[in-house]
Formats: C-alpha cells, structure tokens, sequence
C-alpha cells in the first residue's frame, strides 16, 4: 500500500501561470507547501528534505537560494547556545 495521495487544488489561471508549467507547477507547488510546513516548525528539516528528494546539504541550499533561515533561534536561545558552547570548551581545555 503506497503511502501517498493526490491533492487536486484549484488556482486561477494567472496564479497557476506564475507556477510554471505543468508538470514543472505541481512540483513548485509542492516545494512551496513543504518549506512553508517546514517554516511553521510543522515538520523538521529531515522531514522536509526527504519529501523534497534531496540530500540535508541539498534542502540547505535550497533554504539559503530561498533566503530561508536553517537557524531558527530567538536572540535568547542564540545566547543560551553561546554559553554552553563556552562552558564546553573552558570544561575541555
């Protein structure tokens, strides 16, 4: 049993223009669907990168020709990691 299903979508023909053509616009569709699942944390990078048929490496440079974010920390977690990169290293010199 396949674990895959077909999502029939309506757009108008100017919208799906912008697409590209077929069958080019239902793979940026779905490219579009899992980097935004993958932008509202709904799936991981992993994930994201499984559906999308490429490497880690590769669904990272599609973030950065995206201008998507990999790193996805606040400024307080951004400086909770500094530190326990700091404290790691001071406890292992």
């Amino acid at each position: 049993m396949s674990n895959t299903a077909i999502l029939q979508i309506v757009f108008p023909k100017d919208l799906l223009a912008l697409l590209g053509a077929q069958p080019q616009a239902a793979e940026t569709a779905k490219e579009l669907i899992i980097l935004g699942l993958y932008q509202e944390n709904r799936i991981s990078g992993g994930k994201a990168a499984e559906l999308l048929g490429l490497t880690k490496h590769g669904f990272v440079s599609l973030l950065a020709r995206k201008g998507i974010d990999y790193f996805r920390l606040t400024p307080g977690e951004w400086a909770e990691e500094v530190a326990a990169v700091k404290a790691w290293s001071a406890s292992h010199a």
